[in-house]
């Protein structure tokens, strides 16, 4: 049995990014940029009006002749002098020698004139050519999480594809004879299962949106051959239950038996003891405890940073936070402890139903607060670190 610091350095070791791949801006959200992106043009890619108004040559009269319109998605090479003035919109090409726009509401128009009632400082309401980026700048550096507004940015720049580690693929397999789909019956003697619906959700909070869930009886045999099936068509998978050390708990022997190498198996926490990981060629396998709280707890603390390394984001691991203990603790059991809490701006408080079965208390904690194994008493006001899960 290792250590969590231990756990956690082996994974990352093992942990290598997916292959990158070429993929339209449009399918992008959520992936991570393989190489930095350079603009292919200056933006704006010529001078443009910030406001529905008049352009003009900046003076100290106020009264101008109006000889033309500037809409937006025209282009016009009047050239005004110095006692004329264009209409002109949100958007549109600022005619060379001007420069400034007066907004509307600030005149006095004829259909012929206007009169300035507010005169606007020189170069007011004119965005310069490559006022946002020019040709050739770092748009975004390589390992940036392309967002809805990343994607906004690339295709006003005429971007269409970028380069981006792939997701990995990710299999849940779920053992347990007395496990019934939610929405059966649920005879005598069953539970309803609700593992792999939950580790989805934690998937889809980083992105990984493609999951394919396996269910397996309680024998060895079976849990073999599906493991057999599994291993060699996903980056990663994830196993739930099986792989303690009862009298129906195959997991561990049945990875074995397909050539997956055992790097862990038991790590010195509460909950989440019986964890198993190991690999087989590029495949990582965590072996989940059961437990929905241990499984979730387990997931966060090591799946999550996994699949955020292999997708290539820079910052993989929770954050930590520091926050003073509402009330005392005691830690009893020479283990790492990952309890349910609260926190706010300065306090956490540990909640009531630390079970590693329920996920009540899951439900409505904000963190996870770390009690290191080699700390037996925590007194109120002590600062403490936690992981938050809001």
């Amino acid at each position: 049995m290792i250590q969590v610091e231990q756990a956690l350095s082996i994974i990352a070791e093992n942990s290598a990014t997916m292959p990158i791949q070429k993929i339209s801006v449009h399918k992008a959200l959520g992936y991570i940029l393989a190489e930095t992106v350079y603009s292919p043009i200056n933006m704006p890619p010529f001078r443009q009006s910030a406001m529905d108004g008049y352009a003009f040559i900046h003076s100290q009269r106020h009264q101008y002749d109006v000889i033309g319109i500037s809409q937006a998605g025209d282009h016009t090479d009047i050239k005004l002098k110095e006692n004329e003035a264009v209409r002109i919109f949100t958007g549109a090409f600022v005619p060379k020698n001007a420069d400034t726009v007066v907004m509307q509401e600030h005149v006095l128009a004829n259909e012929n004139s206007i009169l300035i009632t507010r005169m606007p400082e020189q170069f007011t309401n004119v965005r310069a050519k490559g006022e946002q980026i020019v040709k050739e700048e770092v748009v975004f550096e390589a390992n940036t999480l392309i967002t809805p507004a990343a994607i906004g940015f690339l295709a006003c720049l005429g971007i269409t594809e970028v380069t981006v580690y792939k997701k990995p693929k990710v299999a849940i397999l779920v053992t347990g004879n007395e496990l019934v789909k939610a929405g059966k019956k649920l005879p005598k003697g069953k539970i309803y299962e609700s593992n792999s619906i939950m580790l989805q959700a934690a998937l889809q909070t980083i992105g990984v949106t493609k999951t394919k869930v396996y269910k397996v009886k309680d024998n060895l045999k079976a849990t073999k051959k599906a493991l057999k099936n599994i291993l060699p068509k996903f980056d990663i998978v994830l196993i739930s239950g099986g792989i303690s050390v009862g009298d129906y708990d195959f997991v561990k022997e049945a990875l074995l038996e397909n050539g997956v190498e055992e790097l862990f198996y038991k790590i010195n926490q509460k909950p989440g003891k019986p964890m198993f990981f190991g690999s087989k060629n590029e495949t990582l396998v965590f072996a989940l405890p059961g437990n929905p709280a241990s499984s979730l707890t387990n997931f966060y603390v090591y799946v999550y940073p996994t699949i955020k390394n292999r997708m290539g984001f820079s910052k993989t691991h929770l954050p930590k936070l520091v926050r003073k203990l509402n009330t005392g603790f005691t830690n009893t059991t020479e283990k790492t402890l990952f309890l349910k809490a609260l926190y706010d701006e300065t306090t956490v408080t540990i909640l009531e139903g630390q079970s590693s079965a329920m996920l009540n208390t899951f439900a409505i904690a904000n963190c996870l607060l770390i009690v290191p194994n080699d700390i037996e008493i925590l007194k109120k006001g002590q600062e403490v670190t936690l992981l938050p899960i809001d």
